[in-house]
């Protein structure tokens, strides 16, 4: 689900050694446009710790990857034409794309669709169970004490639904952030003012 299309998949498998080389995670990427104009549309976060910090990304996050992400796409040269390179964070009410998503926000409310039909449809919604054996469990919205289960790859969306639960995890998130970040250099109010997080790129 990280990437939509195989040129998507491609740029992922070039891309994640060079986000994880910065202190990042991929989370979304897709390559989007003609062939006149593109925009490789890139979503990433800080890595989430035990202690509840990461998970999260600021501006100048998105610019410092940016950044790195520039000098190795420049290099490889893995894009025909001119395209916009934009960086950003998934935000609070985030897509899940990896299996690892599910368990870190399992007890959240998500939105799922799936590839085929099942359970006589293919969109659900619900409070997120986990992960057993590869395969996501979902409590469905409405059915008391009804868990189904799916298997990770029949995913094509999902994301989860903006909630009380899920801002008050966010803030928390983000304070946790605050404590890391409390013994680094203050760059100031104005640091982010000047940050252009798209770059315009030609072949």
């Amino acid at each position: 689900m990280r990437g939509k299309t195989q040129e998507d998949i491609g740029l992922v498998e070039l891309l994640d050694p060079v986000a994880e080389s910065v202190g990042y995670e991929i989370v979304r990427l897709r390559l989007m446009g003609g062939a006149e104009q593109r925009r490789l549309q890139i979503m990433a976060e800080r890595p989430l710790l035990e202690d509840g910090s990461g998970g999260d990304m600021n501006v100048e996050d998105c610019a410092r990857l940016s950044r790195a992400i520039s000098e190795i796409m420049d290099a490889a040269d893995p894009i025909s034409g001119e395209y916009t390179l934009e960086v950003s964070s998934p935000g609070v009410d985030r897509p899940l794309t990896r299996l690892k998503d599910f368990d870190t926000y399992a007890g959240l409310e998500v939105r799922i669709e799936l590839d085929r039909v099942a359970e006589g449809r293919k969109r659900f919604k619900g409070e997120l169970a986990g992960v057993e054996d590869g395969q996501v469990g979902l409590n469905l919205e409405g059915e008391d004490d009804t868990t189904v289960y799916f298997p990770f790859e029949w995913i094509v969306v999902a994301k989860l639904v903006l909630t009380d639960q899920l801002m008050k995890r966010g803030a928390e998130q983000r304070a946790a952030r605050v404590g890391t970040d409390a013994d680094s250099e203050d760059l100031g109010d104005d640091a982010d003012d000047d940050i252009d997080l798209s770059e315009s790129e030609e072949d």
